[in-house]
């Protein structure tokens, strides 16, 4: 069974969040499977799905909550720990792996003090192992956010972080 990694963000939800999504659920309830869609109109208003979240979700839909963290952690889509204002992901397929990925995530583990499928506690950065990206010409490949850097090394992070 695959281990699940929770943040180490706070939960910072807003009110306006939570009656949106209250709201949403009110039709959202009427359908047949509920919960999934329930899930993606919840991560679409919070990015996330946290335990407070997933709470609110089965009370409202009157399912158990192992049943709605279930689904959520079921699906790729979904993912149960924030992304950070700038989400530092690393490519781990075959070429990038190859060519020293592995070390430079490690250095980015270093750097940002955070794991893959985390955020750092100030909310400014994620870092995600993602599988191939599609680049395996720039080995190892990073992005952060929108922006690809590839042929990255160690010695580059530091350089690369500090733009953020």
């Amino acid at each position: 069974m695959a281990k699940i990694k929770l943040t180490k963000a706070p939960f910072k939800g807003t009110e306006s969040q939570e009656r949106e999504l209250r709201a949403a659920l009110v039709e959202i309830k009427k359908r047949k499977g509920a919960v999934m869609p329930a899930l993606q109109k919840a991560q679409e208003i919070y990015g996330y799905l946290p335990i407070e979240v997933q709470t609110i979700l089965a009370g409202v839909l009157e399912v158990p909550v192992e049943e709605v963290f279930g689904v959520a952690t079921f699906y790729s889509q979904f993912t149960l720990n924030p992304r950070g204002e700038y989400n530092v992901s690393v490519c781990m397929g075959t070429a990038c792996y190859v060519k020293g990925a592995g070390e430079v995530l490690d250095s980015i583990k270093v750097q940002l003090g955070i794991e893959p499928d985390e955020c750092s506690a100030d909310g400014r950065f994620s870092l995600n192992a993602t599988r191939c990206i599609g680049c395996c010409g720039l080995a190892p490949v990073m992005t952060i956010n929108d922006n690809v850097y590839g042929k990255v090394s160690v010695n580059d992070l530091e350089k690369i972080l500090n733009n953020y």
